[in-house]
């Protein structure tokens, strides 16, 4: 067999040439013979363009994943996003997660993506976390492990393949693996107990796929290994799940610390895993598993292994999609203004004056990739109802997310100065992150819950000022 179909490669788009930077890194992973993608960014037309182009130039099916957490909007523009995950559990509604997974994908399908990297699986146990917060469903593991299930099932009923993620729980980090290599020390006890159950239950529903963690948990294999090259972790995993094992990205410090990225992905294969995700050079990856072939380090059984699952997952994702159900909400929209109408996380609605005097702190700027803009409620609500200094009354708008790049998960110094300066006599504040962020906001000052920077919640914002304004 080609160890290079158990290789998938990134492509990302560019806003001003699409996909067209990427066509030396497209020849050189489809000459050696890559099992397929993880596709970034993009619109409706240029990702439907890029995934048939593939499957034309390939002549043959490929796995075409992407991180699409938040609705296939999160990464193609023009398809439905969604609030994020932690959001959608506090509806207390099950249906609305399995909407959601349905629709995502289905329009995942409808453009050519037939992996769905979602669900979180992950607790939401540790404020320090810097990177799962509001992309887990929540901390309670049971709760967590309903909205799993309901999302695996969704997503795959209507064509996509799940990827449960992010094994065997990111939750409990302080620091981010994209930078260094986490270590969690609770003890097996805890893990088996709580953050490993929603993996359970996602292998009970079936789901297509698993993701492994670059974080090492030595109460469950003292080797010191993360869990993406821990024989023993995926040893287990392997004893109830025959289902494919994707590593997270390989180019992340969690599973390079100490080795380079090609002795990574031989020692993740050697582990039990199927697919290596996202290196950086695909080519000496595929060339260090040959190598590891002809010297007898990896056998001919363990590669066929992975070579089966890939096929079996293959047929099912390239598979007829069914149509998808009405659902609890009539949209995203409908469904993100539900979301505010109980959204005031301290105090009551105030009755606001116009224009508005609208300001943004924003602790996400910084870092390699930027963040999606942060006017699109200023945008909805147009020139008319926004004026600085003209008496109206003060919104003060906080952008907070996780991202890799900024190792914490609490505000800056930069942002906790501009709060203290712009927040203390605003009449309201709009949190746009994890609700447990309220604690640091001045204490006076009534709160509404917004959740996420995205355009969709941006939006409902907007529609939320106009109805309070006098």
């Amino acid at each position: 067999m080609n160890p290079a179909r158990l290789i998938l490669p990134a492509l990302r788009s560019d806003a001003l040439s699409g996909f067209a930077h990427e066509a030396s890194r497209i020849a050189d992973a489809l000459e050696i013979g890559v099992g397929g993608f993880i596709i970034f960014g993009g619109t409706v037309e240029s990702v439907r363009r890029l995934t048939a182009d593939l499957l034309r130039r390939a002549g043959r099916p490929l796995l075409l994943a992407s991180d699409l957490e938040r609705g296939a909007g999160q990464q193609i523009g023009g398809l439905t996003e969604f609030p994020p995950p932690m959001a959608l559990a506090s509806l207390g509604d099950p249906a609305v997660v399995r909407w959601a997974a349905a629709v995502t994908a289905q329009e995942a399908r409808a453009v050519g993506i037939n992996w769905v990297f979602a669900p979180v699986a992950d607790l939401d146990v540790l404020a320090d976390n810097p990177i799962v917060q509001t992309r887990a469903f929540g901390a309670d593991a049971n709760e967590v492990a309903t909205h799993v299930r309901q999302w695996v099932e969704g997503c795959q009923a209507a064509g996509a393949l799940a990827c449960a993620k992010h094994y065997p729980g990111h939750g409990r980090t302080t620091v981010d693996s994209h930078i260094t290599l986490p270590v969690v020390e609770a003890s097996a006890a805890t893990l088996r107990a709580s953050d490993l159950l929603p993996f359970t239950v996602a292998i009970e529903s079936g789901v297509a796929s698993i993701m492994t963690a670059h974080v090492a948990y030595p109460s469950l294999d003292d080797s010191g290994l993360p869990a993406t090259l821990s024989r023993v972790l995926l040893g287990e995993l392997r004893s109830r799940f025959d289902g494919l094992v994707v590593t997270d990205a390989l180019i992340m410090d969690g599973a390079l610390l100490g080795r380079r990225e090609s002795d990574a992905a031989v020692e993740a294969i050697q582990a039990g895993a199927d697919l290596l995700l996202y290196p950086n050079d695909p080519r000496r990856v595929r060339d260090a598993l040959q190598a590891a072939l002809s010297s007898g380090a990896l056998s001919e059984a363990r590669l066929e292994e992975s070579q089966r699952r890939y096929d079996r997952a293959l047929a099912v994702a390239t598979a007829a999609t069914p149509p998808v159900t009405r659902g609890p909400f009539e949209s995203a929209e409908a469904l993100a203004d539900a979301l505010l109408k109980g959204g005031m996380a301290r105090g009551t609605p105030p009755s606001l004056t116009g224009p508005l005097d609208l300001i943004v702190v924003d602790d996400d700027v910084g870092g390699p990739y930027p963040p999606g803009p942060s006017d699109y409620a200023q945008r909805a609500l147009g020139p008319e109802l926004i004026g600085r200094y003209t008496g109206g009354s003060r919104v003060v708008m906080v952008f907070i997310e996780p991202r890799a790049w900024k190792g914490r998960s609490g505000f800056g110094a930069g942002t906790r100065e501009a709060l203290s300066h712009h927040g203390s006599g605003a009449d309201l504040i709009v949190l746009f992150g994890h609700p447990r962020l309220l604690a640091d906001l001045p204490s006076r000052t009534p709160v509404l819950l917004a959740w996420h920077r995205q355009r969709l919640m941006q939006e409902a914002v907007a529609r939320w000022l106009r109805g309070r304004l006098g």
